[in-house]
């Protein structure tokens, strides 16, 4: 796995299954993802053994390894309904061909699986939810990275995620080359509109975060030329110029002479990465990586 700055990723990792499995087997208020409550499954004679393969139908950098390898984990210490504790039912093997951040070709086989045939068939959708809702941000993050190759600007993602998949989303974009802008609204300071009207201006909102956190970047979000004199008499680490045009963002780091980094967001599409980024900014932020996500296309056969 890469190295991430996650700190809650693996705790994440285990809940996240948890919750997939528990909507998956209409388990939400049990200790346990009840596996005998896949009544397709049941069908099959409880000990049957089996052996299958997943493959990508197209190209796509894999993320999600970790969480497949958790939804079978789970599974296989899932617990009996009608037992008190949670007993073992089957081991899964898990055969991988590839890593996280690995770039596979259409129809390369991803990993192998030999086990319960139950356990295989009922851990296969969560399984793949994870890895071609993963894979399919991380592919997306590398091609907006290879647009800026040559530049010293750097992509970074949003909170525009989904719903509890804040830091598995996050690492999607590092494994498709990509940087975490801050993970949530505890580890640093972006004082938007709101937020500057609220405090009564930019100079009252960027002291007031100095004084509480000192320790926290501070980044102010501007809409004009104005805005962005005051945020830098102010102090602040780095400035988001919001919607500017390509003309105005040259004068802005013209403006900024290193005083502070800049960073661009607003509607940031592929077709326009290389202009903002030849205009000399050091970030270039979009929601688009995690909240415009295409999930690549899996499928697990029985051999």
């Amino acid at each position: 796995m890469l190295i991430t700055q996650l700190a809650k990723l693996e705790e994440d990792i285990t809940t996240t299954t948890t919750w997939a499995l528990k909507e998956d087997l209409g388990a939400f208020y049990s200790e346990f993802a009840c596996a005998e409550q896949d009544i397709t499954a049941m069908l099959i004679p409880e000990n049957e053994q089996a052996v299958a393969t997943v493959i990508t139908r197209e190209d796509c950098i894999i993320c999600g390894v970790a969480w497949v390898n958790e939804v079978f984990k789970q599974l296989d210490e899932s617990q009996s309904c009608t037992d008190e504790q949670a007993t073992k039912i089957s081991s899964t093997k898990i055969t991988w061909f590839v890593n996280d951040g690995q770039m596979v070709k259409a129809n390369t086989t991803l990993f192998e699986l030999e086990g319960n045939a139950r356990t295989l068939l009922t851990g296969e959708r969560a399984a793949l939810n994870f890895l071609q809702t993963l894979s399919g941000t991380a592919t997306l993050t590398s091609k907006y990275v290879k647009e800026l190759q040559g530049s010293n600007t750097k992509l970074l993602d949003t909170r525009k995620t989904l719903p509890g998949l804040r830091s598995a989303q996050k690492y999607a974009v590092l494994c498709g080359g990509g940087v975490n802008h801050r993970i949530g609204l505890f580890d640093a300071f972006l004082i938007k509109e709101n937020h500057i009207a609220a405090c009564g201006g930019i100079a009252q909102a960027v002291t007031t975060a100095k004084k509480n956190h000192s320790d926290k970047t501070v980044e102010v979000e501007v809409e004009s030329m104005d805005e962005l004199q005051q945020a830098l008499d102010a102090g602040a680490d780095i400035i988001m110029l919001d919607n500017f045009t390509p003309t105005m963002i040259e004068q802005a780091v013209i403006a900024t002479r290193n005083k502070a980094k800049l960073e661009v967001s607003g509607n940031m599409t592929i077709e326009i990465l290389r202009e903002y980024a030849k205009a000399g900014v050091d970030f270039i932020s979009s929601g688009a990586l995690t909240k415009h996500v295409q999930a690549i296309d899996l499928s697990m056969r029985f051999k």
